[in-house]
């Protein structure tokens, strides 16, 4: 049963939807019937925005709700193959113009937070942000040096608003999954439990600045992918500051071109830094939506991705990592019973899956789709057919696997806009088999070896002592083994004992109960005490034969 508080935040989430108007979005659906239910409730509920176009309304609605609403409608707002396109415009907002809190706000909390006046912390700040989106706010600043920067700051109050809504996510995920045994494999109480610690890791900017680094380590020197730097005596679980970049919004499609951007060579960056972070650093940007990502056009011919906002990161298991890459490569060459086979070998669907009809069903939705360009894929469609497919073979929903799916999804939508004939497939394939290739072959086991052997060396003289007391330990091992077995035959004896006790009970019990009655039916059939005795006999000896 549902707490008051979810049931209040419930309602109030209803009632903004009711108050844009989005019930027009159900019309003619099992939950249109729902929402007519609804206005009768609020009767008092009316259109704030009824002259307003659709894709305003929603947006505005889900920027009320807040933080957990908004980034649902930034990740929507990337699949333009899915959406209206006056709806696709509007959730674009969301990104990066998320509705501003004051400024004079924001400066208080820096102060209060750094623990010094803004002079002291900056030459100059500017009081209106430069950004804004569903946690934090961004403000320009040029340090004391002269260095210009960006400075992020939270959100007031942001972690209570996300504590009730995942308190409300987690509520009905455990009914959904309780009531509908359809929803079991999606696990989604997983899913939300998986979903609050990354989001409240968001929460923390020295871990988004610690993440930051890292990544930019990673990718040092690279000309794919530039990461700002991070000015560590600034920053604070609620304030970050950040070198400030100067680049192109990448879902600013018409500037990239009129600045004659390779768009084709972009597109395949995207997917190959995306796989890079993944593969060969376990750790990647979860958070790859078109406001936090631009592009250095200063050499159009080979341009360059810069990232921000690295509060929201992945990495695998060596596991998943593996089994994925596995997959990926079967798939692009098509082998849909490997596909199949890693499926049930990663505990994905059940041991007793049949393989081959695993594998037509794989098939059927995969081959309409092999080789062809973003443009000409339905991705809704393709959505729609995996998801028949992973009901009809009751496949489990991995929770460690939902932010790369999330991802994936991002990266998808992005090579879309940038570059609609973008083959993924093509571009993606040369990656994962070199990867899988390096991680199998003879090189990783030379590398592992380099890397254990200073450890070997180093217990090398300790061999000789620890054989020796291996040695020692035989004798008292095989007395150990000696005083098991002997407790257990004591065990085993102890038990028969009380077995046959029982059983002398059990044939007790029965002779007194069979001989009352066979006395009651020889004296209404006048029979002998001779044919009672003979009888008594006879059953006793059947029944002890029947036990043994």
């Amino acid at each position: 049963m549902m707490s008051l508080r979810r049931l209040s935040r419930a309602y109030e989430i209803q009632s903004v939807l009711l108050h844009y108007g989005l019930d027009e979005f159900v019309k003619g659906t099992q939950l249109g019937t729902i929402t007519r239910v609804l206005h009768l409730l609020q009767p008092w509920n009316r259109k704030r925005m009824k002259d307003a176009p659709r894709g305003a309304r929603l947006r505005h609605a889900l920027q009320d709700l807040g933080p957990v609403f908004i980034k649902f409608g930034q990740m929507l707002s990337t699949r333009r193959d899915m959406l209206p396109e006056d709806i696709s415009n509007e959730l674009a907002l969301l990104q990066d113009q998320v509705k501003s809190f004051d400024g004079r706000i924001a400066e208080a909390d820096i102060i209060r937070y750094l623990g010094k006046p803004i002079d002291a912390l900056f030459a100059s700040f500017e009081i209106e942000p430069i950004a804004s989106a569903s946690i934090a706010q961004v403000h320009g600043a040029i340090l004391h040096s002269g260095e210009d920067v960006v400075v992020k700051v939270l959100r007031p109050g942001v972690e209570k608003i996300i504590a009730r809504d995942l308190d409300l996510l987690a509520g009905l995920a455990k009914l959904v999954h309780s009531r509908f045994a359809d929803a079991k494999r999606m696990r989604l109480p997983e899913v939300v439990e998986e979903y609050r610690k990354t989001i409240f890791d968001e929460l923390d900017l020295r871990r988004e600045a610690a993440n930051a680094m890292l990544l930019k380590r990673n990718f040092e020197g690279s000309p794919d992918l530039f990461i700002p730097k991070v000015y560590w005596d600034y920053c604070h679980t609620k304030v970050m500051v950040m070198e400030r970049i100067y680049g192109v919004p990448v879902a600013d499609i018409k500037t990239l071109k009129e600045a004659g951007v390779d768009m084709e060579k972009l597109a395949e960056k995207g997917v190959e830094v995306f796989f890079t972070q993944v593969f060969r650093d376990n750790f990647f940007h979860a958070d790859m939506h078109p406001g936090n990502i631009f592009v250095d056009i200063s050499h159009p011919d080979n341009p360059k991705y810069m990232g921000v906002d690295c509060g929201i990161m992945g990495s695998l298991t060596v596991e998943d990592q593996r089994y994925l890459a596995e997959n990926f490569v079967a798939f692009f060459n098509r082998d849909y019973r490997k596909v199949a086979q890693l499926h049930i070998d990663s505990g994905w669907i059940s041991a007793d899956t049949s393989v081959s009809d695993f594998e037509s069903a794989i098939r059927t939705v995969c081959e309409p789709i092999f080789g062809k360009p973003l443009n000409e894929i339905s991705f809704g469609q393709f959505l729609v057919e995996l998801f028949q497919v992973a009901r009809r073979f009751e496949m489990e929903v991995q929770p460690q696997l939902v932010l790369l799916e999330k991802t994936l999804l991002y990266i998808e939508g992005l090579g879309r806009q940038l570059y609609p004939q973008l083959d993924l497939w093509k571009t993606a394939k040369p990656f994962l088999e070199n990867w899988l290739k390096d991680r199998m072959g003879a090189k990783q086991l030379m590398d592992e070896i380099k890397q254990q052997l200073p450890y070997w060396l180093e217990k090398l003289p300790e061999i000789p002592q620890k054989f020796y007391q291996a040695i020692d330990l035989v004798p008292k091992l095989h007395s150990n083994i000696d005083q098991l077995n002997q407790q257990l035959l004591q065990q085993q004896q102890l038990s028969a004992q009380s077995n046959r006790f029982l059983v002398s009970i059990i044939i007790a019990s029965t002779i007194t109960i069979c001989t009352t009655m066979i006395v009651i039916f020889a004296a209404v059939d006048e029979l002998s005490l001779a044919a009672i005795t003979t009888s008594s006999v006879a059953w006793i000896q059947a029944f002890r034969k029947r036990i043994r």
